[in-house]
């Protein structure tokens, strides 16, 4: 605790010199604008840890009460000190959880790729399943989507489904969604009342600005081709549509969203740019990760995350034990109560990865 007070006390003289720096209104924008951006991540631990100080000023207080011959005066300061011990423990946890390595990516922008995977038409249909709960969801949220690309499937859902989610924190809700979904249930297609489990991968990637990630021309290789779907005689008659492959990686992304050309071309330079960098997070996070329950997600089939139970009405989230007995609920979007289930276990594993390091550096 003396660490994170320590800790405290440097965010707090940090926030007074930015402080004088912005009053005095002689830095440059940028340096202004840079400035009042650290000011905003430190100030919601310095405003925690100020409602602390007060508290336990106002403990030892009491404390001093405690020392008074009048009865009364004696019982008002036990219930003060009671009090103060439970605001106190709580204001710690907070700030514990306020001290945490920040995630810069939690504020930005998602682009989401949702595929068919193991089993077939019922694999597309859950696909779109898949689409239709998170579409919900940002409707829910105020949030705002804009489909990338899509390749539906004749008996519904999508083989592949991709879409940027505009919104005010929208990777820091949806990072954890990354990884193969299962629905076990009977398909539209099963003649026999089988039930069948399919599955289909879900891959979610911040938004990358073009100075995050450089990408060598000469790696690209850039076809046109016809836009299938809605649109009229533009569809057949314009090749609009633009396949990108980055040979390195063999990372493949196309759009036909758009009617033109280069405004398709720019949103697949957006998604390679996306998938090149979660590439890199995710091999990034399994070399310095730890052993948190909640890794970066690639997509991959063999990464399962989520089972959803038709026949048991049964939502299970396999990496934090989470499960819902209401699984028309999740999948109509209401997602609140999973989404915070993984954002508390992701919390209590940097609080223990945290708390390693800090037993190492005193042990050393």
């Amino acid at each position: 605790m003396d660490y994170m007070i320590e800790r405290l006390k440097a965010m707090k003289k940090r926030i007074e010199e930015i402080d004088k720096v912005l009053i005095e209104g002689k830095a440059e924008i940028d340096v202004i604008t840079k400035l009042s951006k650290e000011r905003s991540s430190l100030e919601p631990a310095v405003i925690l840890f100020d409602k602390l100080t007060k508290i336990e000023s106002d403990k030892e207080d009491a404390e001093e009460l405690l020392k008074e011959n009048d009865i009364e005066i004696k019982e008002m300061a036990k219930t003060t000190i009671s009090e103060s011990n439970k605001l106190i423990e709580e204001l710690r946890n907070k700030i514990k959880i306020e001290l945490l390595p920040k995630d810069e990516n939690d504020s930005k922008n998602i682009i989401m790729e949702i595929r068919g995977a193991a089993g077939g038409d019922e694999a597309n249909i859950f696909a779109g399943d898949l689409f239709r709960m998170y579409s919900r969801y940002v409707d829910k949220k105020g949030w705002k989507i804009q489909l990338l690309n899509s390749d539906p499937t004749p008996l519904g859902g999508f083989s592949l489904v991709s879409f940027k989610i505009i919104g005010k924190g929208v990777y820091s809700k949806l990072k954890f969604e990354s990884g193969a979904h299962r629905v076990q249930r009977v398909p539209v297609t099963e003649a026999n009342g089988r039930i069948q489990t399919s599955t289909a991968t879900v891959l979610v990637m911040p938004e990358v600005e073009h100075i995050d990630i450089k990408i060598n021309p000469a790696d690209l290789e850039i076809e046109t081709m016809h836009s299938s779907g809605a649109g009229g005689q533009n569809v057949n008659k314009t090749e609009s549509a633009v396949r990108i492959t980055h040979i390195p990686s063999g990372i493949v992304v196309s759009c036909q969203v758009e009617r033109d050309q280069m405004a398709n071309k720019e949103t697949c330079m957006q998604m390679l740019q996306a998938k090149l960098q979660a590439k890199h997070d995710a091999e990034e996070e399994e070399r310095t990760g730890g052993e948190r329950r909640l890794k970066i997600g690639t997509g991959e089939r063999n990464e399962r995350i989520r089972t959803y139970n038709y026949p048991q009405n049964r939502v299970t989230d396999h990496r934090i034990n989470w499960s819902s007995l209401n699984l028309q609920k999740v999948i109509d979007g209401d997602l609140d109560e999973l989404v915070s289930a993984l954002i508390e276990a992701n919390q209590i594993d940097l609080l223990n990865e945290q708390t390693k390091e800090m037993n190492k550096e005193l042990n050393s």
